[in-house]
Formats: C-alpha cells, structure tokens, sequence
C-alpha cells in the first residue's frame, strides 16, 4: 500500500522521535574553560601563606560534564617565577596523550607569562580530578575535580536525591620550593608531617600555638568548618576524592553509615562502611540518608591512619537543615580509627568488587609480569625512593616528544629492571641498598599486550617504618586481581586472583609489608607515567613510565615542546 505525503511526514516524525529518546541524535558538547594559575594569599586553615590559585579559588573550579564532552582549558599561567602542568587524573586522554598534562613525560612545562589549551574528550561517567603535575605545586593548592555524567536519558544502578562534591587533603605551612629543597639536600631534611588536614579546602590550625603574630587568624572566614547541608530523609551521594601530600586517611560521619557505590569512576557492588579509607589520588562516592535525628547537627571527621602523626582531625559539620549551619553538634567529635591497625584498611581493599551487571572481565592470563619492589636507596649521600631499587629521574625532553621523534639520546635506552631478587631480598629488614642507581629509562610495553603488575613493599632505610603507597597509572584503567600480605609468591599467590568480578580503578594501595596485583592492556598508545601518589615520594623517585603503542600516536602539537632537544619548536 503506497504511502500519502501525510502518512511518509507522520513515518518521519516517529522516527524522529525514536531517535531522540534513544539518545542517537544527542550530540556530545564542547565546554569551554579560561583558568588564570596565580599565586595569592590564603588562609585554608588560619594560617596564611601562598597559595596557588585558579581564578582566585582554591580547590579550583569544578569541571562537570557529560560522557563524550570536549573538554577545553585555555590555561594562562600567572605564576611569573614558575612553570606549570595540569594532570587530568583519571581521564584516559584516548587519542590526546600529549594532554595527559604530565611534565617530562607528555609535555614540556608550561611557561610563565604563557597561555596553553588542553583539549580532551571525557568518554567515561564517573569521579576524577586535576592537579599540578609540575615539581610538588599539586600540595600549593592547584587541584578540583572533575564530575563527568551519564548521556542524557541513561541511569544509574542507584538513586540519590543530590550530588555533592569533596575533596580531602593535608596542608603544609612551608612553600613545596622550601620541601623541595630540603628533599633535595644533604643532609636530608624530611618534610615532616602536615600541620592541618582539609576538607574541601578548609581545616583549622591552632594559632595559639605560634609566636609569630599576625600569621595565623582564627577568625577569618577562609577557615570557617565545612558544612553539608541536608534535608532530613533525604539521601545524598558524596563524591570523596583524596589529593593528600603525604596522608592516608579516614573519613566518617557521625552516626551515619556510608553505602560504597563507585570506586575510580566504575560502579562498586555496594556494601557498607562506618569509616571509609581513602589514600592520595583516589576517588569514591557513597550514598548516606539523613536519617538521624533531625533536632541537630553531627561531625563530619578525617583522620591520619598508617602514620603515627602529630596532625590533628579536620572537622566538619553534617547540618541538618533547618538547624544553623555553624551549629555545633553536642557530642564529642568520634575518634578516629586505631593508625596503626592495617586489617580494617586492608578488609576494605578486598571489599571492592565490581558490581554485578557492569563487571568487564580481565584476560585470563598476562603476557608479561612485572614485580616492582618498593624502598628507599642513598646516591652519593641523597636519600631517594626508588622501585626495584632503581631511583626515577625525568629526562629534560619529554619521553613522548623523544619517542615519536625517535631522539634516541634523549634519555636511558637501557630498560630498568623486571623485578628484584626474590629469593635472599628481606622485605622486614632495613638495608641501605648500596648497589642503588638512578636512571630515566623507561619500560617498553607490546601493544595490545596484557600486563601483569606486582606491587610489593618493603621497610625503608631506617628499619623503623612501612608505609602505605598509592600507586597511580595514567592513561589507564587496570584490574586489582588481589592484596596480600607479606612477600609475594610467584607460584602461588597467582591461583588467588579474583579474575570473577574484580574492581577496575587507576590508583590503589600497596599496603605495609604486603602486595598488590594489577592487569592492564598496553591498548592506549603513548608514554605513561605510573607512580606513588604520595607527592615528596615521587619527587624523590617513585615511579616508572610505561610506552606502548607510540608509531600510532597522531602528530604532536607543537605546543607540548619547546624544551629540552625541543627548544625552539614551540608555537602557542
């Protein structure tokens, strides 16, 4: 039967209409961002010092997005003594890995007085970050977050009534130029442990501890406690994210139970948790109802764990509306749990899995392991980090520039070590490792190929102490296929991976005197930096770079060179 003009119009709009709600005909945007990076006078937890700033804000301005946005930062750098680069933590920069914003690795710095533009795409929904990935300026104030949303008229496996964003950190009172150099000397000056911890920005030093007048101001409104409005009923899902200098910490809600939901922008098989753990560089959302008494207000609580440190707790306040939002609540703020106590830690890590309906299974098995011994080593009296004894440097071309322009000299063609000496190494014992070297060699990786990473920790120098590291991979997602304790077992340990239903996440815990175990495909090509997330850890060495696919990456812009073998070459 032949269609009327009428009845083809009709045919035209239903189809239409088909197309829209099925989301094909939504088309991804372009979200546009000019940042000024400056430094300015602050006072986040009463004590006022420089700060580095985003368009006078600290934490920055939030990125919010959608999945499949471009997103375009027109970055001018103000700073007029220092360079600088933004990392896109968590944003995988398929495509664009000259914008992964990694000094020494994807870039050259950004210089003062200059102007640069990241241009990315945001192809996943989920919690991320930015920071300054140039020397320790990420712990002077320059980080936000990044939300990236699902397309329009997809959902959620959960509900929640509203979204709200934190980020938590410590504070330090020197400059980084002044960590930075006391990192650098000899003899060695640590960094010590942070005078304050933030949330979202605002902590509260005791100024009456100081003799210096004048510095410190406990009434100025920078350092006013961070509040959570809710309304009673209601349910809430909080983005936590950490971007600590040094701290692991706890985070809790007095009286209130937090359900997990996401881990690193992937969808957690929920379960619940009174005090949630949370180390540098990592990003989770819970779900909390304000379900309690609804005549007052409760503490909102972070504390140090792994250290035994002399930082007190930053404080908050849940406010439950309409009470006043500077209202204290009327009980003793909840302690913290026990620092020293790594089974609860180590419980959570295995806790997170996958949740079902959204598991991405991993290869069966890998083409390749690498074991990464974690310690410290002394060269030529300057104390370093270093993996399997080998101490990170960054070479003064940009691994990616020299690697597609094939600058051989540009750094170490000899790749560092596969591993350490498994069988007569004591991960309980200090050693000075005097067979310690430096080098910028990196770890060249088949494309397409599936990696195994084996993260195992180790007592440092002093014999005293095992920390908790936070191990970030960029340009990546990996599998965690298992935690233990102890020295890793080559033959055995293997036939526990949970390759059922394991979390995917970007950074993760290698915990005391244990292991962690890592898959990930070689499928995105580019050089990528892969390190301790503690930022004077990798300052002083912690890390290693990964390339893998480099004869596919695209033409390089020149605006990424400019340094190095690439002086000269830079055009805005």
């Amino acid at each position: 039967m032949a269609l009327t003009s009428e009845g083809i119009s009709r045919a035209i709009m239903v189809l239409c209409l088909l197309v829209m709600l099925n989301g094909w005909g939504v088309e991804a945007r372009i979200r546009r961002y000019k940042w000024e990076v400056k430094y300015e006078y602050k006072s986040p937890d009463c004590f006022e010092k420089l700060v580095i700033t985003i368009n006078g804000q600290t934490p920055g301005p939030t990125i919010r997005a959608q999945k499949d946005d471009t997103i375009i930062v027109e970055l001018n750098n103000s700073l007029s003594t220092e360079n600088v680069a933004i990392h896109w933590h968590g944003i995988r920069q398929i495509g664009t890995p000259w914008f992964d914003g990694t000094e020494g690795v994807t870039q050259c710095p950004i210089l003062p007085g200059t102007t640069f533009k990241y241009e990315f795409v945001v192809d996943r929904p989920g919690t991320y970050l930015y920071h300054a990935h140039y020397g320790m300026q990420r712990e002077a104030g320059l980080y936000g977050s990044i939300i990236v949303g699902l397309p329009e008229g997809e959902s959620e496996p959960f509900t929640y009534d509203d979204d709200k964003n934190i980020i938590l950190n410590d504070w330090y009172h020197d400059s980084t130029l002044e960590q930075a150099a006391g990192l650098s000397s000899i003899p060695f000056r640590w960094v010590g442990e942070p005078q304050s911890l933030l949330i979202h920005g605002r902590g509260r030093f005791n100024c009456s501890s100081l003799t210096t007048p004048g510095v410190c101001n406990a009434t100025n409104p920078d350092c006013s406690p961070f509040g959570l409005i809710v309304v009673p009923g209601k349910t809430y899902r909080l983005r936590i994210s950490s971007l600590t200098a040094l701290s692991a910490l706890s985070f809790q809600i007095e009286g209130h139970n937090m359900t997990v939901v996401e881990a690193d922008g992937h969808y957690v098989e929920p379960f619940v948790v009174q005090n949630l753990f949370i180390y540098s560089g990592e990003t989770y959302s819970v779900l909390v109802k304000a379900d309690q008494d609804r005549g007052r207000n409760y503490w909102i609580t972070s504390n140090v764990v792994v250290r035994n440190a002399t930082t007190p707790p930053a404080r908050g306040i849940f406010n439950y509306y309409p009470n006043h939002p500077r209202r204290s609540p009327p009980t003793i703020p909840p302690a913290g749990p026990a620092w020293a106590d790594p089974a609860p830690r180590l419980a959570q890590s295995q806790a997170i899995k996958a949740r079902q309906g959204y598991i991405y299974p991993p290869p069966p098995l890998p083409d390749r392991v690498i074991v990464f011994l974690n310690t410290q080593n002394n060269i030529t009296g300057e104390v370093r980090w270093s993996v399997n004894n080998v101490t990170f440097t960054l070479p003064h071309t940009p691994y990616l520039i020299a690697l597609k322009q094939n600058l051989t000299h540009a750094f170490d063609q000899n790749p560092p070590p596969n591993g350490y000496d498994f069988v007569s190494y004591d991960i309980y014992k200090g050693t000075d490792n005097k067979n310690a070297t430096s080098s910028n060699g990196i770890y060249r990786l088949n494309f397409n190929s599936t990696v195994d990473i084996i993260l195992q920790n180790a007592r440092d120098m002093n014999g005293r102490n095992n920390e908790t590291h936070p191990w970030h991979l960029h340009g990546h997602d990996f599998w965690v296929l298992g935690y233990g304790e102890g020295k890793f077992d080559m033959f055995n340990d293997p036939k526990k991976y949970n390759l059922v239903n394991p979390i995917m996440k970007n950074t993760v815990p290698l915990h005391p005197y244990g292991w962690t175990a890592l898959r990930f495909k070689a499928n995105n090509p580019g050089a990528w930096a892969f390190h301790c997330h503690i930022e004077s850890h990798f300052f002083m060495g912690m890390g290693v770079v990964f390339a893998e696919g480099i004869e596919k990456v695209g033409n390089l812009p020149s605006s990424i060179m400019g340094c190095g073998e690439t002086q000269g070459r830079y055009m805005p």
